[in-house]
């Protein structure tokens, strides 16, 4: 089985981070010194997806800007020699060389499951990936790729799972297990988009990796003609099976973010804050001097209010 294409559906209109949002794809916030959806990318790249199609929509420009060569940018860096620059510069050069990167419009907000029914006519009859950005997931190994090795081992469709806790459920959707397999992997009994705690048959809620047969189009354009409102990725999976095609969940490796509300980005900045080569010490430094005089941080007692 080779997968060598992903979708990555960046078309949301990412209104909880208004009014931001208005003029800046969700996706380009950053998260350290990148943007969101680079490490996306690099992600993707960590296990071998070289063909990348991001499904977009109006004022989404930029991220295809981003990946893009900026010759004036490049050369100015060159004739002021700066190297930490130029080096940043030529990281995404690499990622340039590695990636072949195709956008696709979509028009109307109709739901994920119609955003990766749009690169049906680029996927054809290949199994591929789908990543979403909100999740960044930060590990040893690409999470997508080790998606990919076990929808390799089982010759079947497998989605990313995550354990979460009972007030957590209902915000995600949860599947349902038919054999457990090993203690991180089980093929899917069903899939059930946000039920209520006392409803959900697992735990066990989906993130935001993918990989999927292309019969997922077939599901979802059957699926589609009796929706009403947006057209959900998990109906689509979920007829997948009531069809009687194997799908498999994966605990997935590693610390997953999600980025897509204000504090889990702020989260996301300090975890990965944390873990980063240069900025962990400065991380460090600053969480000692939380209570101390020394401390930037907002705290209440050092507050200096005054009338003229």
């Amino acid at each position: 089985m080779d997968v060598t294409k992903v979708v990555i559906p960046a078309a949301g209109l990412g209104t909880r981070f208004l009014p931001i949002t208005k003029s800046v794809p969700k996706e380009m916030l950053p998260l350290l010194e990148k943007p969101a959806i680079q490490y996306i990318v690099e992600e993707a790249l960590a296990g071998s997806l070289r063909n990348i199609f991001f499904i977009t929509s109006r004022g989404k420009e930029s991220l295809s800007d981003y990946f893009d060569a900026s010759l004036q940018l490049d050369l100015l860096l060159h004739e002021q020699q700066q190297k930490s620059k130029l080096a940043v510069v030529q990281e995404l050069e690499s990622i340039r060389r590695q990636a072949n990167f195709a956008y696709i419009r979509q028009h109307e907000p109709l739901g994920l499951g119609h955003a990766v029914l749009m690169a049906q006519p680029c996927i054809g009859k290949e199994y591929f990936g789908v990543m979403l950005p909100d999740d960044i997931i930060m590990g040893k190994d690409s999470g997508i790729g080790a998606l990919i090795r076990i929808a390799r081992q089982e010759k079947a469709s497998v989605i990313a799972v995550q354990e979460v806790p009972a007030s957590c459920i209902s915000s995600y959707g949860i599947v349902g297990i038919k054999k457990q397999i090993t203690p991180n992997l089980c093929q899917v009994s069903q899939v059930v988009e946000k039920p209520n705690p006392e409803d959900a048959p697992s735990n066990l809620a989906i993130v935001g990796r993918y990989i999927l047969s292309s019969k997922i189009f077939a599901s979802l354009e059957e699926v589609g003609s009796f929706a009403e409102g947006e057209l959900q990725l998990t109906e689509g999976i979920a007829h997948m099976i009531r069809n009687g095609e194997k799908v498999f969940a994966y605990k997935i490796p590693g610390m997953r973010y999600d980025v897509g509300t204000p504090i889990g980005w702020l989260k996301a900045i300090l975890g990965i804050a944390m873990q980063h080569p240069y900025y962990a010490k400065h991380m460090a430094s600053i969480l000692a001097e939380l209570n101390t005089a020394n401390s930037l941080l907002y705290n209440s007692s050092k507050a200096i209010e005054h009338s003229l």
